[in-house]
């Protein structure tokens, strides 16, 4: 396909995301021109897998402190995704997408179980994938699952969606002086403590050479620009 640099790219989304000022429950307008741009790249021929967080329903780490044990507060957190990934599959096909919901966690009467071979066909057919339920056990992030689902799929690019333009010295919400970073290496934002992702996420994607690209998903068309090759966010890989 000429003009584009990436034809298979893996979108993670925070839950957050989906909700509005409150950063809770699920208000699908706030993702309205993100999802305008989905069908543009689709409609370029890119192939898209999606994994979104559940901190807009539950987190782990809240459930923890007040009495919950983590094992019981994760897999809450993964059932939180799965609802999630069924708002986000209605809003997609009402916009005219072919998509599919796979689970980590079995529950064939809402989505498909996750098979890595049948994700990729999906994909090669032009369904938008779902990743939900994390990576079916404790322990490890929606992060770390976007990673797995990433590799396993064998997609070229992680693009990391967030509300700021990419990676700042400090939290520019807080900030106002925070100086943006175009570049890092995975060792910087190891070393740094950069909360773009989890450390088990960013060596998931060291060692198996995985770029990750954060970006202000508020920005028009910033997907369909990012598919182009058009320098938007903060890239990360092995050379900054």
């Amino acid at each position: 396909m000429s003009g584009i640099k990436y034809t298979r790219v893996l979108l993670k989304l925070s839950g957050e995301a989906l909700s509005d000022e409150s950063r809770q429950g699920i208000t699908p307008s706030s993702l309205g021109p993100l999802f305008d741009d989905i069908l543009k790249i689709h409609k370029m021929g890119v192939q898209l897998g999606l994994v979104i967080g559940g901190g807009n329903i539950i987190r782990g780490t809240f459930a923890t402190e007040h009495g919950i044990d983590r094992v019981s507060a994760d897999y809450m957190g993964m059932l939180a995704t799965v609802i999630n990934a069924l708002a986000v599959q209605n809003i997609l096909e009402s916009r005219g997408l072919a998509t599919r919901v796979m689970t980590a966690i079995r529950m064939e009467e809402l989505a498909e179980s996750y098979i890595r071979r049948r994700a990729i066909r999906h994909l090669e057919k032009g369904r938008i994938v779902i990743f939900a339920g994390g990576t079916g056990n404790p322990y490890f992030s929606t992060d770390t699952a976007a990673v797995l689902r990433a590799i396993e799929t064998e997609s070229q690019i992680i693009l990391k969606a967030t509300k700021v333009d990419g990676i700042y010295s400090a939290d520019p919400e807080i900030e106002k002086k925070a100086k943006f970073i175009p570049r890092l290496t995975y060792l910087e934002v190891i070393q740094r403590e950069i909360r773009v992702m989890d450390t088990t996420a960013v060596t998931l994607c060291m060692d198996n050479k995985l770029p990750i690209l954060v970006f202000n998903m508020g920005k028009k068309n910033a997907l369909s620009r990012i598919i182009a090759g058009e320098t938007i966010g903060t890239i990360v890989e092995a050379k900054s």
